[in-house]
């Protein structure tokens, strides 16, 4: 099967400043990247100065920006591909700019959440960045530039930590959105600078049905995924967004295959090499997550589970494996050139895996989680630098920001599964009369994440041998 042909679009050059270029999505994804995880520090502290549940404190942290980011990134990829990529990243960076500048006056957590919602619009900068490198740099620069933007992505996510960490240790969290204002700021004027205009297809009226059902699916699967710890897996109210989801994704697919002009190609869905990418995404971001989420608390936990660190303790366990993911993505361009484009995805999930099985059986000193979690670093770096090449090998310069825009909602998809059921593993094994996971409950999860990746490693490469 291949991809449904895209109408042609204007053709785009390289640019005559790709240095300038690269500087500016270099900033657009740190704008992205930082932010991202900087906030996860405060939750607590936004609990107690918002007077919110841990409930109310999760959504403000977590949740909003996750149902938003799973709506608008497709969106936005469709639009890129249909008007003008440089156009549709400067919407959304001032979009994400008004969300964080609101951010920092919001008077309570309803407003926070709102505020957190409209940063959703953050996620669909990552695929807009690699449509953008794949158009305007020298093709010989391409793959560096994917592996650089792509390998930040990961890279900034412990930085992010420390950063937050930091600055709730030592101030205000309104500072967080202070600082990521002023990231989305400096991305909004090196992209006004530098980034030239792509004009897209401009084909057709935009599929409207097709965009409802879409969003309405991906917000009721994630919804189930992100309450189901707190309603029960089994409640009636989870499973009943569960089969709800299910079905206006089916929906979707039927008005997607009639529809003149989708919002989604279906062929991005189901094109031998683009379903890889997606799976080998999904795999990714569920071992991601469980890592995101636990290792910071088994850092914090007292010392006959944890080791008793702070907030920013817990960042820097993490900063050696995660500095290592940006060098790590520098490898796959001269990977791909002598093994293949595929190759380096494998070797990534591979290498996450490895990572999850060690560091569940060693994981009593804090050296010993420092040291497994290098080998997740490296994978990571493979594993993210080798996606947005796998995607554009995949489709069209057409179609490039839609299919971009859906592999980077894979990885979201799956880093919300993954962070969920690890949770979940966590608090099942909370022994009675206790408040407290168990170091079996990290050892379990963390094989759980081990087997995210290496289902993944095994399973893609069949598939990439199977005949369509």
């Amino acid at each position: 099967m291949t991809t449904a042909a895209a109408p042609a679009s204007a053709p785009a050059r390289p640019s005559s400043r790709p240095a300038g270029v690269l500087t500016a999505l270099v900033l657009v994804v740190l704008s992205y990247g930082l932010p991202q995880t900087m906030v996860v520090p405060a939750m607590s502290v936004l609990q107690h100065d918002l007077g919110t549940s841990q409930a109310g404190a999760s959504w403000a942290v977590l949740s909003a920006t996750l149902l938003a980011s799973a709506v608008c990134t497709p969106l936005a990829g469709r639009l890129a591909d249909r008007y003008c990529t440089r156009r549709v990243l400067l919407v959304c960076l001032g979009l994400y700019l008004a969300g964080n500048l609101a951010a920092v006056v919001a008077p309570n957590v309803g407003v926070l959440i709102a505020c957190r919602a409209v940063q959703g619009v953050s996620l669909a900068l990552l695929p807009l960045s690699f449509t953008i490198v794949r158009r305007t740099l020298p093709a010989s620069r391409v793959p560096f530039g994917l592996a650089l933007t792509a390998g930040l992505v990961g890279g900034t996510a412990g930085a992010g930590l420390l950063v937050g960490g930091v600055i709730v240790d030592q101030g205000s969290w309104r500072w967080l959105f202070v600082i990521g204002a002023l990231l989305v700021l400096a991305a909004l004027i090196a992209t006004v600078v530098f980034v030239p205009p792509l004009p897209g297809s401009r084909a057709g009226r935009l599929d409207l049905p097709g965009a409802a059902t879409l969003a309405g699916g991906l917000v009721a699967v994630l919804l189930g995924i992100t309450e189901g710890p707190v309603w029960g897996w089994l409640s009636p109210a989870v499973l009943g967004l569960f089969a709800g989801g299910l079905v206006l994704l089916a929906v979707f697919v039927l008005i997607e295959r009639r529809a003149p002009h989708p919002v989604i190609d279906i062929g991005l869905l189901v094109h031998r090499p683009l379903l890889i990418a997606h799976l080998g995404a999904f795999a990714l971001g569920a071992n991601q997550f469980v890592f995101y989420a636990l290792l910071p608390k088994i850092a914090q936990l007292p010392g006959d589970i944890g080791f008793g660190t702070t907030v920013t303790g817990a960042a820097l366990m993490l900063l050696p494996g995660t500095f290592l993911i940006v060098p790590a993505s520098w490898a796959v361009p001269r990977l791909e050139r002598h093994v293949g484009h595929r190759a380096p995805l494998w070797i990534g999930l591979t290498l996450a895996a490895c990572g999850g099985v060690l560091l569940a059986t060693m994981h009593d000193t804090l050296w010993q989680v420092m040291a497994c979690y290098l080998v997740c670093g490296a994978g990571y770096g493979l594993a993210m630098a080798a996606l947005p090449t796998m995607v554009n090998a995949g489709s069209t310069p057409e179609q490039s920001g839609s299919a971009n825009g859906v592999n980077t909602v894979a990885r979201t998809v799956g880093g919300a599964t993954g962070s969920q059921i690890g949770a979940a593993i966590l608090a099942g094994t909370v022994l009675p009369g206790t408040t407290g996971p168990t170091s079996t409950g990290f050892t379990a999860a963390f094989l759980a994440a081990a087997a995210f990746t290496g289902l993944g490693a095994l399973i893609l490469p069949l598939l990439a041998r199977t005949k369509p």
